[in-house]
């Protein structure tokens, strides 16, 4: 498949209009959804999530999305929200503005999104629909809304021109969608339908026939039975309309055919002399230790037949034999020991023996409990939230058997501590009050992401430090050009900061440094700058190995989509075209700063190129982030050059104002995009 993988994840859980009663899970499946489809080992899609906004928004994200396609892209939207319908039976998907009198101007209409599936010229389209819309509910569950709809009726079949649609609900028309599990539980997790679709794709048992690829029928039929074995008061249902197979994901359960063993080998452990069968088995022994597994499963079926069939004493080596083969993990029992609630304790559970050992799946017990296979094991993290003992198990299956791993704990709460006694008066009593909740602990930033942060910032403190101090006054530091190394000062230093914050050090602050470095680091100027430009680009390398360790998403290149793209290229050509202008000027006035003419001829290039990889590289925030860093780095850039100008009427500097015009326009059309992206 060439095209590309386009995901949009809208999930609504805070609503302005009191009628509307708040969600706790649309915000936990928009993340452990964007986690699974933007991992480059699972789906590789490219994610974008609309949180909490209002509808006009939400319709215009569902029209880009569907109007920005090629035939060969794959499209998927998610949506988590309360469904709601008018009172002429007409579905809606509620928005933060919703107001149920008022459906028609503040919600969206599934009719519009059927729409923009219509004129879209994807042939692969999937419509995921985690809402709930009437029926009757089980004690003690948390419901999201009321009345009666007939979901499947918003999206009939046909008229899609031999394009494919696909459109799987979490429950049917008289049934809700279930939100975590209890009502009385405050900690937030994913619906049971998004939760089923997260682990289906994550562990890849929704791969029924174990072929190495997640299908759409059979992602549904995963759904079906996971949803039902979770909670029978839902039934998922369905409505596909798609010529062939559409597969969404990748997956590690790949069935293992054995090979057959050769012909005397096979006639050897058949043989009617003992000890030319004993032989037999010193060779499948050996076989089984293949690293090709279909040659270690087919020797392997051998000696279970021997070991259940020979005499005595063959029977035992054969069954000695295989045994070495049988399915072992380090360590047999997970002892998490005390957890403080909140907290997400990982354990690694290792797979020991041959390849054929190793080949193996891992199913976890309990849904708090979540399995990610990790090379030749598993990586095991617990998201538990209910106080006191627990156990579960993982259960991990191989072609040679099955083994059951106990895990075990106690949940515990986050100790307060003791006040120091301060002699004073007993208080007057006071009404209790309800004690304040426990929040999740933040995960710890990773410590490369430091590293680069730290490094940015140390190189902007450098740079201010030399600046001042080549200066006796304020007016050498202007006359001296110590004013040309604040801009990159400045970029620096919000890079860095950028690489701290929880909300940015993921991608905003590596994109911006990576942008920076790029075109920042390129020599001009004093020896006394190489020292700032090497910590920028170590700084730079340690964010992508940060990149690298965050497995929630995968770098990727895609193709420019929409007019900002467009515009960020044209500045960047204009700018170029500017600083080569300059060059031919600058050579000309003298031959001898033909090297000065060179590096405009660099900073061109690679202002071109910096801003060709902001557009296409994927994510779109990571590309944006980058572009914004890549349009410093031409800032700084050209005010270094401008100080280096020859002071001549000969040389107009018409070259170097465009590229500044430019350069500056890049920097305003990579805002506008980050604008767009954030909704």
């Amino acid at each position: 498949m060439t095209g590309e993988r386009r995901a949009l994840i809208i999930a609504n859980g805070e609503y302005d209009n009191p009628g509307l009663s708040a969600l706790r899970s649309p915000a936990a499946d928009a993340e452990a959804l964007a986690e699974v489809l933007a991992d480059r080992d699972i789906s590789e899609f490219d994610v974008q999530v609309v949180r909490d906004e209002t509808a006009h928004v939400i319709a215009g994200r569902v029209e880009d999305l569907f109007a920005d396609s090629a035939p060969d892209d794959v499209l998927l939207v998610h949506f988590s929200c309360h469904g709601l319908k008018s009172e002429s039976g007409e579905l809606f998907f509620a928005a933060r503005n919703t107001r149920p009198e008022r459906l028609a101007s503040t919600a969206v209409p599934a009719d519009f999104v059927q729409r923009c599936m219509r004129m879209s010229r994807s042939r692969s389209i999937v419509l995921l629909l985690d809402c709930c819309y009437g029926g009757a509910f089980s004690q003690g569950v948390a419901v999201r809304a009321t009345g009666e709809a007939n979901v499947l009726d918003a999206f009939p079949a046909g008229g899609f021109g031999g394009r494919g649609r696909a459109v799987i609900t979490a429950s049917n028309s008289i049934e809700y969608a279930f939100e975590g599990d209890q009502l009385a539980d405050d900690h937030v997790r994913p619906s049971v339908f998004t939760s089923a679709l997260v682990e289906g794709l994550r562990t890849g048992d929704a791969d029924r026939d174990e072929d190495g690829w997640v299908a759409l029928g059979e992602l549904y039929d995963y759904l079906f039975d996971s949803v039902r074995e979770r909670n029978p008061n839902q039934t998922p249902s369905r409505d596909i309309e798609m010529q062939g197979e559409l597969y969404l994901a990748r997956s590690r359960r790949r069935r293992i055919k054995p090979s057959p063993v050769p012909a005397d080998l096979r006639a050897a452990s058949e043989d009617q002399n003992m000890f030319t069968r004993l032989g037999a088995v010193t060779e499948l022994q050996r076989r089984l230790m293949s690293e090709n597994l279909s040659v270690a499963i087919g020797a392997h079926e051998v000696l279970t037949t021997m070991a259940q069939t020979d005499i005595q004493h063959i029977a035992e080596a054969a069954d000695l034999a295989r045994r070495e083969a049988r399915v072992r993990t380090e360590p047999e029992v997970v002892r998490f020991g005390e957890v403080v609630r909140g907290s997400w304790p990982v354990a690694r559970l290792r797979l020991e023996g041959p390849p054929i050992a190793r080949a193996c799946r891992f199913a976890s017990s309990h849904s708090w409990l979540r399995v990610t296979e990790d090379g030749d094991g598993a990586e095991i993290v617990l998201d538990q939230a209910e106080l006191g003992a627990f156990e579960a198990r993982v259960t991990v299956t191989g072609p040679t058997g099955e083994v059951v791993v106990r895990v075990e704990g106690q949940v515990v709460q986050e100790p307060v501590p003791e006040p120091r006694p301060v002699h004073t008066p007993a208080p007057a009593p006071q009404p209790s009050r309800k004690p304040e909740p426990v929040l999740p602990a933040r995960p710890k930033p990773d410590p490369f992401a430091v590293a680069a942060g730290l490094l940015a910032v140390t190189a902007a403190a450098y740079l201010v430090v030399i600046a001042f101090a080549l200066s006796s006054s304020v007016e050498d530091f202007f006359e001296d050009g110590g004013w040309t190394v604040l801009p990159l000062v400045a970029f620096a230093i919000g890079a860095g900061i950028a690489m701290f914050l929880p909300k940015t050090r993921r991608m905003t602050g590596p994109g911006t440094l990576c942008g920076l470095a790029l075109l920042a680091a390129i020599p001009s100027g004093p020896v006394l700058l190489v020292l700032a430009d090497g910590c920028l680009i170590v700084a730079a390398v340690c964010a992508l190995v940060a990149v690298r360790r965050d497995r929630s998403f995968r770098l990727g290149l895609g193709k420019p989509r929409d007019g900002l793209a467009v515009a960020a290229i044209v500045s960047a050509l204009l700018g170029a075209l500017g600083l080569v202008m300059e060059a031919v000027e600058i050579i000309g006035y003298s031959s001898s700063r033909a090297d000065e003419g060179a590096i405009y001829l660099v900073v061109s290039v690679t202002l071109l190129i910096g801003t060709m990889l902001g557009v296409l590289v994927r994510p779109s925030a990571f590309g944006i982030a980058f572009l914004g860093g890549v349009a410093g780095g031409g800032i700084v850039m050209v005010c270094m050059l401008f100080y280096a100008m020859p002071s001549s009427s000969s040389v107009t500097g018409a070259g170097w104002g465009i590229a500044l015009s430019m350069v500056l326009a890049l920097a305003v059309v990579t805002g506008l995009a980050a604008r767009k992206e954030n909704g």
